[in-house]
């Protein structure tokens, strides 16, 4: 890891605990953190993906001394284990699909100012009426999208860009070693489906589903005030954990 360098070109540093590891470096709780933290960071957990099975903990926790840090890795590493145990070997993918929305600019043209009595309700109720067809829709793509890429879990979110457009976010965590496979299916995908723009990014260190694992577990944190940093992806400066009986561990 004498290579790797932290936030704010800070040297990072390996504290093993039991069967996890520790990847952590310095904050100067005076330094504010910015977007060029969130990089860094990301930066550090995707070389330790490349080695090892990560868990990030979320951008912006600082413990105060080493002493906070060990008693939470030692409160938490069961569930650390058990989550380390799911992830291994799996990596996120993910998965950005417009879909053209015939209904939104109806909508809003639609949509009188308050209080124009009779006619305002019943826009409300067509409103209403073409929500629920948007999401309809949504849920058709989301299904039809799970059913050819087969993940075994994922993680949906859908909305509406000013264009009129719905956006569908989908991470899929799938093994590591089908990724190839995963990529090939994405360019059958998207030349079948020519009424939706689709976008791939990843292999990912599995953030999305991490967060799912992780929303029980209550790390407590000595924490320092962080400035609220508009980072690139959903990830932490604070540690990650990582199997010691792999290469490289994870970060804080």
């Amino acid at each position: 890891m004498e290579s790797v360098i932290g936030v704010s070109g800070n040297q990072v540093f390996l504290y093993p605990a039991s069967d996890l590891a520790v990847i952590v470096s310095e904050h100067n709780p005076a330094e504010a953190l910015n977007q060029k933290s969130g990089v860094d960071h990301a930066r550090v957990i995707a070389d330790c993906f490349q080695h090892s099975t990560v868990l990030p903990f979320r951008f912006g926790t600082v413990f105060a001394d080493d002493e906070s840090l060990r008693k939470s890795i030692r409160s938490n590493q069961r569930q650390f284990l058990s989550n380390i145990d799911k992830l291994r070997g799996k990596t996120e993918m993910h998965l950005k699909i417009f879909v053209d929305d015939c209904c939104a600019k109806e909508i809003l043209k639609s949509l009188p100012a308050e209080g124009a009595g009779r006619q305002y309700l019943t826009n409300l109720r067509e409103s209403a009426t073409r929500q629920r067809e948007r999401q309809t829709r949504a849920r058709a793509v989301s299904f039809q999208m799970h059913r050819l890429f087969m993940p075994l879990d994922e993680e949906v979110s859908c909305r509406l860009t000013e264009s009129g457009r719905m956006v569908l976010d989908i991470a899929h965590l799938i093994e590591r070693r089908f990724v190839e496979r995963y990529q090939n299916k994405f360019s059958t995908t998207s030349l079948m489906m020519r009424e939706c723009q689709m976008q791939l990014s990843g292999p990912w260190p599995p953030y999305h589903f991490v967060h799912s694992l992780t929303r029980g577990a209550h790390v407590q944190p000595q924490q320092q005030p962080a400035a609220p940093v508009p980072a690139p992806l959903p990830i932490s400066m604070v540690p990650s954990v990582v199997n010691m009986t792999e290469p490289v561990p994870a970060l804080a």
